[in-house]
């Protein structure tokens, strides 16, 4: 009796370079790839960079613009602007005389400007907010006086001056009172004229006076000289 031999067909296929099973570990999609390497969340290169450029453009234009301003000024004053409004900014610099600037700029660039003048004398009040009030005229008293009366007028007690520097030295805010009495320029010529008028000691106490006060009289005799020459 012959034995009789069955085949089962094998569940699993016979391998085929064309099946989707041979396939897979060798295909690639690019477009998976692309999906994976693009971040919405990431940042163009280059940004930092340019920030910090023009970061560092505006710092040189504020200290370049403080440094013309220190070009025939006569003092430089600094006063408390934490909590000004823009709007009361404004109004401020209307009531400024024309020889008078008031700039907004941080301590360091302010110090860095005047580094190595005369004004570095102004270091004391180096803190806080500071808006930076540059006086363009001998009238010192004139120049101050817009600022006290806006002062009153929008209640800012606690915007005061915080230091000045006039002729190389520095004043604090309780000696603001010795700037703004001092004599106006009509004041010297007077006292001048009446000195000349008078016995020789009025003229010795004038030379005896501040060296501001001393060269506003010299000029004065000077302008009264060319009148009386004029005159003739």
């Amino acid at each position: 009796m012959e034995a009789t031999l069955f085949t089962f067909p094998s569940t699993k296929p016979p391998w085929s370079p064309f099946s989707v099973s041979s396939l897979k570990p060798r295909f690639n999609n690019p477009f998976d790839c692309q999906i994976k390497k693009f971040n919405h969340s990431s940042k163009p290169r280059g940004v930092p960079g340019i920030r910090a450029a023009i970061s560092r453009t505006k710092k040189e234009e504020t200290i370049e613009k403080v440094k013309q301003e220190l070009e025939g000024c006569y003092l430089i004053a600094g006063i408390e602007y934490k909590g000004f409004t823009v709007k009361q900014f404004q109004e401020l610099r209307t009531q400024l005389p024309e020889t008078s600037k008031l700039v907004v700029a941080k301590n360091t660039l302010v110090l860095k400007a005047i580094e190595g003048t005369e004004w570095e004398a102004l270091k004391p009040c180096m803190t806080g907010m500071n808006a930076w009030l540059f006086v363009h005229s001998e009238e010192i008293p004139a120049a101050l006086r817009p600022y006290r009366t806006f002062q009153k007028e929008k209640k800012l007690e606690n915007n005061d001056f915080t230091g000045a520097v006039f002729e190389g030295k520095f004043y604090g805010a309780d000696e603001f009172k010795t700037l703004e009495t001092l004599p106006s320029k009509a004041e010297v010529y007077a006292k001048l004229l009446g000195s000349l008028q008078g016995p020789a000691s009025a003229v010795v106490g004038t030379i005896q006076a501040p060296a501001r006060n001393l060269i506003m009289v010299l000029k004065a005799y000077c302008k009264k000289l060319e009148d009386e020459a004029a005159g003739n």
